[in-house]
């Protein structure tokens, strides 16, 4: 969420006008997180909020970098009506995004249409003019619909389709339809629309690929995950999916391994301006894991699941502390399903996970 009080502190920030029902100024953000943890300079370099994790990546070299960007990249002033929240990052700011080198940017979620069709529009042509590929939002349902492609080792590609709900805060209003662009908006988990999800990908899958469903659902706050969507993630890993990479909730929800294949019912928050605002620290929200999943490649099954830690510190990711990683360590053990206990090395802010071995 590199929008509102994030984009207020990179070299180009944008309009800050909130129409928040407390809040009318980006800058307000700023000032908490300043409050709770110092002084936050300004401007920043563009890969300021990245901090550590941008080493870490290097250091990992994965074959494939997906994200959820939730925010418009606009200009416009054309507040969408009926929504209390709004994010948005000025164009100009786009090296922030490029300096974490995305291979994807998922796009099917609550904020993408914040400033209207219009600002969905400009998101798209900014980011096509970065390089940077996107998936979930396009200009029609053909295209909202469409899976993204990053090609791995000269030969394998990786599948993104990226899709969202309402449980998330998206408006039906939001889908792309024929005529007009949206999102590609999946109206609830039900195994018929996973379903129909995976028939859709069957054709775009080629021998070798791996396929990763990205979903936008769920609520903010809680561990509650729905039967309907497990079994929502269940059917789609059933029909050729090898990871579900689920977001929206700000902290993690359960992780599973199911059939071998790994499924992140939610990943909680990476980047955002979320520093100082009090309300739910039993969740942790201050804690930013990073997923490096290892998958088998003729199979897509599950080698290992590494999760670096990261905690929002002036508005930059620093490593996490002992203490932390242990904290969600002993959370993923609780919570999670399909894994031996989690592996913790401190020394490197680091989560390790491997699937338990399957039951006789």
């Amino acid at each position: 969420m590199l929008g509102r009080g994030v984009d207020q502190i990179l070299p180009c920030p944008g309009d800050p006008e909130l129409r928040e029902p407390y809040v009318a100024d980006a800058r307000s953000y700023i000032g908490l997180a300043e409050a709770a943890n110092g002084p936050i300079p300004r401007p920043v370099a563009f890969p300021w909020p990245w901090g550590d994790a941008l080493a870490v990546l290097d250091g990992a070299a994965p074959d494939a970098r997906v994200i959820n960007l939730e925010t418009s990249i606009t200009r416009s002033d054309t507040f969408a009506p009926g929504r209390q929240i709004h994010y948005r990052m000025n164009p100009a700011n786009l090296p922030c995004l490029a300096a974490a080198r995305p291979d994807v940017c998922v796009l099917a979620n609550n904020h993408v249409l914040d400033f209207g069709r219009a600002g969905l529009a400009e998101t798209l042509e900014s980011l096509a003019g970065a390089g940077l590929r996107a998936a979930g939002a396009g200009a029609n349902a053909a295209a909202a619909r469409h899976p993204a492609a990053v090609p791995v080792d000269g030969r394998r590609r990786l599948l993104i389709l990226s899709f969202g709900m309402p449980s998330s805060g998206i408006p039906r209003t939001w889908a792309a339809t024929a005529r007009h662009g949206g999102v590609h908006f999946v109206a609830r988990p039900t195994p018929a629309a996973a379903t129909e999800l995976v028939a859709r990908l069957g054709p775009e899958k080629r021998p070798g690929d791996l396929a990763v469903a990205s979903v936008h659902w769920g609520s903010n706050w809680g561990y509650e995950v729905s039967g309907d969507q497990i079994a929502f993630a269940h059917t789609l890993i059933d029909g050729g999916v090898d990871v579900v990479h689920g977001h929206s909730a700000h902290h993690p929800r359960p992780l599973e391994v199911y059939r071998g294949k790994l499924v992140l019912h939610g990943c909680g928050d990476f980047i955002d301006d979320y520093e100082g605002i009090t309300g739910f620290e039993r969740y942790r929200d201050d804690l930013r894991p990073l997923y490096l999943a290892s998958l088998e490649p003729d199979t897509g099954r599950l080698h290992e699941l590494r999760i670096a830690l990261f905690q929002a510190h002036r508005m930059r990711l620093r490593y996490a502390g002992p203490d932390d990683c242990r904290w969600l360590a002993a959370l993923l053990d609780r919570i999670g399903n399909g894994f031996r206990p989690c592996a913790v090395s401190a020394a490197e802010a680091a989560l390790t996970l491997r699937p338990a071995p399957a039951a006789a």
